[in-house]
């Protein structure tokens, strides 16, 4: 072996070279050594990536070697999880862990207009649970899960404490919600066999007495009720034999009457959730104790991979951590957010004052650390954030920062203490509490563009799940480390996630899409009742299909590409999912909701969209237009400068030429869950709006056809 001589690769010294000829002066030294210090510094505080938990070009494996069937590359098997921690197998458990480890730390937050938040005790909630629940078997209930409780509230701590009473003694939960309507309402009390509910306030508590004065719902015998309520509600209930009790009479007779816990197991039916869907009566999904166990421990799963690597502090939910609950609790995503992320880690939930007007406030106030977040909102927020930069230079260098961090976050680093978010950032994160570490987003899909450009400036995680009600919430999720957008992330180690062939719409599972269907111990029981719509959700292999239809990208995540259901053909036998083009267009800078609809006897389709009040009228004169929200909505000229920039965008997104509106109507009053529009998860009620907008939309048909 021949030596290189290393010495040869140095510049040759003088003879007459020695080591005093190197002494340099006291303040030399002193540079050298800031310079040392700051390199040391630099080195120690340098940012690091994140090690991903897997191979993040193989998140996903093909079971038994077919590639469209996949599961988390976290697995060793195709042994599905069911479990993370021995002693949590049921969403009892999860809380009497949190309880356990919590040291009775604050639980439950709460907070008047203007005031700090307050604060409920772990052990405080427990025992409100057990003398709650106490009080229900004192009325009649049955501690088994066939017992079926109503619970018709905003979110607020007696929500949770309500839910947690059932689950001490093994009932089974039935959240209600105002958006329902009054014969979905009435469908579910008599399909569930319904006889108390718990509500928030008399006016609830009386459209459901309104029912049963009617005669419609006979089984209903008791309300109980968090705030106070009127003598006169009292006798007219009293008429119609329906007992109304506040809920510290109720508690107070459970006291008088304490029970030790009988508490559930995995099998045992936690919740019946009634989707909200968007046309008929709503179906009622049963969720076991098992189902959110196995999919809250595949969650903490994915997570533990963080304890070591994040910059922000280990990621694994802390006794310190706090989250805002605003979302409603009505639905699956808030309830296992609380439960994946809080409750089993004795962590601390902050409750909205029940005004989204005043969310804001309450998120600056709370300052949580935690933020599940729905794409609405998300879009708000960077519309918000561009709107807020007027000046060339100051979009510039916006623009530059979120590079910068963009680049970071490409190498696995997430951090929120770069020059950058000093500079620039600093005040967007102070909007949301300035502490955040973590936020989830699902419900709906989000853009890609939104997406990456809040993961710069916010400077937390920000992790997109995909799932649904049937499948207790999630069924993939984003994998740590891997911050580029555009998919959903691999399976969650509870499902198999697998696509199959729609040949109408062209999907073949053998090209690597196809409807997505999942299997695993978080799919739900079936639709209370209802074994025919049941059959058409779960097949007979117990393949629940979600009517999404995805595709599997190389690095074996999923994109979810088009919608199964809402899918109808023009007149020319197109088929189109309005949605996904709905998605399209919501990136359009004046547009702030859009509903599309087309009908199998025209060929083509039109559009009915809500301007955004908060840049429309700066947006249109910048195009020459002036006048108020209003005058614009109605101003021709107006309307086609719309269409123009929404047929812009959906040509530069890759919309075919039959899939773009020709038509639009603009209207001035946002689709909310108040008016009807939109369920309470946000999506559009597609029945009603063309419904109400009947109208119009005959209207601009009734034109020659384009």
């Amino acid at each position: 072996v021949t030596t290189f001589p290393f010495s040869n690769l140095l510049p040759s010294l003088p003879l007459s070279f020695s080591l005093s000829s190197l002494s340099l002066s006291p303040s030399s030294l002193l540079g050298l050594g800031a310079l040392a210090s700051l390199t040391a510094y630099w080195l120690v505080t340098r940012p690091r990536p994140m090690r991903p938990p897997c191979d993040l070009q193989a998140q996903s494996v093909a079971v038994n070697g077919d590639p469209s069937c996949r599961r988390s590359a976290l697995l060793k098997d195709d042994s599905l999880l069911e479990f993370y921690y021995e002693d949590t197998r049921t969403a009892y458990d999860m809380f009497q862990r949190g309880l356990n480890i919590s040291g009775n730390g604050p639980c439950l937050g709460f907070r008047k207009p203007g005031q700090p938040y307050q604060w409920i005790s772990y052990t405080e909630v427990a025992e409100q649970a057990q003398v709650l629940g106490s009080g229900l078997l004192a009325k009649g209930c049955q501690p088994n899960p066939q017992q079926f409780v109503g619970i018709f509230a905003q979110n607020r701590p007696e929500w949770i404490i309500s839910e947690l009473a059932c689950y001490t003694y093994s009932m089974a939960v039935v959240p209600l919600y105002d958006t329902l309507g009054l014969e979905a309402m009435i469908h579910i009390l008599n399909l569930a066999e319904i006889s108390l509910v718990i509500c928030d306030r008399e006016e609830k508590a009386a459209s459901l007495l309104e029912n049963k004065e009617k005669g419609k719902t006979s089984k209903l015998s008791c309300l109980v009720l968090f705030n106070s309520f009127s003598d006169a509600f009292v006798e007219r209930a009293k008429n119609c034999e329906v007992e109304v009790l506040k809920l510290e009479q109720l508690m107070e007779l459970g006291r008088q009457n304490l029970k030790d816990p009988v508490p559930p197991q995995p099998k045992d039916l936690a919740v019946v959730c009634f989707t909200s869907g968007t046309t008929g009566n709503p179906k009622g999904a049963m969720i076991t104790h098992g189902n959110i166990a196995s999919n809250t421990s595949s969650v903490i799963k994915i997570l533990e991979v963080c304890l070591h690597f994040h910059l922000l502090g280990s990621f694994v939910i802390q006794r310190d951590d706090v989250s805002i609950s605003y979302l409603p609790l009505a639905h699956m995503f808030e309830r296992m957010i609380q439960v994946v992320s809080m409750f089993c880690h004795g962590a601390r939930v902050g409750f909205y004052q029940g005004d989204i007007s005043l969310l804001m406030d309450d998120i600056k106030t709370l300052k949580p650390t935690f933020f599940p977040v729905v794409p609405r909102l998300l879009n708000r927020i960077y519309d918000k954030v561009l709107g807020s930069v007027t000046s060339p230079l100051r979009r510039a260098l916006l623009h530059y920062a979120v590079r910068r961090k963009q680049a970071e976050l490409s190498s696995g680093v997430v951090r929120n203490n770069s020059l950058w978010d000093k500079l620039v950032f600093n005040r967007i994160q102070a909007s949301l509490g300035g502490n955040l570490r973590f936020a989830l987003t699902a419900s709906a899909p989000i853009s890609p563009t939104v997406l990456s450009f809040l993961r710069a400036t916010l400077g937390c995680l920000i992790f997109e799940g995909y799932g649904q009600t049937e499948c207790t919430a999630g069924c993939t999720f984003s994998m740590p480390g891997d911050w580029t957008a555009g998919h959903v992330g691999a399976p969650l180690p509870c499902a198999m996630v697998k696509l199959v062939d729609i040949p109408d719409m062209n999907y073949y599972a053998k090209n690597g899409d196809g409807e997505i269907c999942i299997r695993g111990p978080s799919v739900f029981r079936g639709y209370l009742k209802d074994p025919e719509m049941t059959a058409e959700a779960l097949d007979s292999d117990g393949w629940l299909h979600s009517g999404d239809v995805g595709q599997w990208l190389p690095n074996g995540t999923l994109r979810i590409i088009d919608r199964k259901k809402h899918i109808f053909k023009l007149s020319q036998g197109e088929y189109i999912a309005p949605e996904k083009i709905e998605n399209v267009y919501m990136r359009c800078v004046p547009v702030l909701q859009v509903f599309v609809y087309g009908d199998s006897l025209q060929s083509y389709l039109i559009g009915i969209v809500v301007p955004d009040p908060e840049v429309f009228v700066d947006w249109a004169k910048e195009r020459g237009f002036v006048g108020s929200y209003m005058e614009l909505c109605m101003n021709p000229d107006v309307k086609n400068a719309v269409l123009e920039d929404m047929k812009a965008v959906g040509k530069e997104a890759g919309l075919k030429s039959f899939e773009q509106v020709q038509d639009l109507y603009l209207h001035p009053e946002m689709f909310s869950i108040a008016n009807g529009l939109l369920t309470p998860t946000l999506k559009s009620r597609r029945t009603d709006i063309r419904r109400v907008f009947q109208e119009q939309i005959s209207s601009m048909y009734s034109k020659t056809a384009i």
